[in-house]
């Protein structure tokens, strides 16, 4: 039987960076809210998939507002956020059963692909984990006098969405919460998970930054 593709979207994010009073997912892309054009990314890609939202408690309402004005009538869970990114994955997770696909996928992330999306599904008939990485092009230093340069052939920036069969990546949330977990695949590797790969994309960017925001506007008129 296949399984069911569920996709945790984490919106957790405040303005600060972005400079704005208005929470960065919900800041305008094109007209439309950085959260819901993600969303409806995934949605063109897995019609058939489940939505879990994570968000703050505090922006709750101006979800579900945005969502009533933009159209965006697809079936959501909604879930409330916990103090880091490894406590609101947590809680989403208690939503999704096992047995299923789930994708874990920064709200802000709205530029992957399609084809990303889709392939990376697939390849879950295969393995247990699959991490979408791009390569490092800058040239790496160490500040430590003592310690050697980096070898950036070794090196790689690691993108989201990364999937997992749902009762394994369940089970290595379970796990005490160290600060050694940088993302879901942190999480899944300290529970013994082995990861599998796949290339990433240039332009699958995380909107945190003005700056951001303007190349993702360029990017959406190529």
């Amino acid at each position: 039987m296949e399984r069911k593709f569920y996709c945790v979207f984490v919106a957790g994010g405040s303005g600060t960076r972005m400079k704005s009073e208005l929470p960065k997912q919900f800041i305008p892309l094109s007209g439309v809210p950085i959260l819901q054009r993600t969303i409806e990314r995934f949605l063109d890609a897995a019609p058939d998939m489940h939505v879990i939202t994570v968000l703050p408690a505090r922006n709750l309402d101006t979800w579900k507002e945005i969502c009533s004005l933009g159209s965006l009538d697809v079936p959501q869970t909604i879930v409330t956020g916990g103090i880091t990114r490894f406590h609101s994955v947590q809680n989403a997770l208690k939503k999704v059963p096992d047995g299923a696909i789930v994708a874990i996928h920064d709200g802000v992330r709205p530029l992957v692909s399609v084809a990303l999306i889709r392939e990376m599904r697939r390849r879950m008939s295969e393995c247990r984990a699959l991490i979408p990485v791009v390569p490092v092009t800058d040239t790496l230093r160490s500040i430590n006098p003592s310690e050697p340069d980096p070898d950036r052939s070794k090196i790689v920036a690691v993108q989201t969405p990364q999937m997992f069969l749902s009762e394994h990546l369940k089970a290595a949330y379970r796990q005490p919460y160290s600060t050694l977990f940088t993302d879901d695949a942190s999480v899944a590797a300290a529970n013994g998970i082995p990861l599998s790969f796949i290339d990433g994309e240039r332009y699958n960017l995380k909107i945190t930054t003005p700056e951001d925001l303007g190349l993702a506007e360029y990017i959406l008129t190529l």
